[in-house]
């Protein structure tokens, strides 16, 4: 089992940032890939970041251009998820995701661990 606990979530102003992080505890070793997810009001959960956590090779959301930035910490088995120039529309619950051997590291259903989330609000 991995247990993920994310943090730093909250409430900032358009154009403000904020700083996710998401520690793994556990049996992270068998996570190959952690990822962030989220889901707003009314709409389905949505790919926002992944790394793979010993190469370090990221992937993005086409949306986001270049205002988010994950990072890993695989001594500490941390995730961070960096978002800069925030919009109201990316308000939303922010999940943490791990896994082993993820093909397609967007598909929410090939993770097989989950955080509890951590809610982002944007004002306008």
């Amino acid at each position: 089992q991995v247990q993920l606990v994310e943090s730093g979530g909250g409430l900032v102003q358009a154009g403000g940032s904020l700083r996710l992080s998401c520690a793994a505890s556990g049996r992270t070793y068998s996570s190959s890939v952690m990822g962030w997810f989220r889901q707003g009001p009314e709409k389905e959960r949505e790919f926002v970041a992944a790394i793979t956590m010993s190469g370090g090779t990221t992937y993005y959301a086409e949306f986001l251009k270049g205002r988010f930035t994950i990072s890993r910490d695989s001594a500490e088995n941390t995730v961070s998820l960096q978002m800069n120039s925030l919009k109201p529309e990316d308000t939303a619950i922010y999940y943490c995701a791990a896994g082993s051997n993820i093909l397609k590291v967007t598909d929410s259903r090939r993770y097989g661990y989950w955080g509890r989330g951590t809610q982002v609000t944007v004002s306008s």
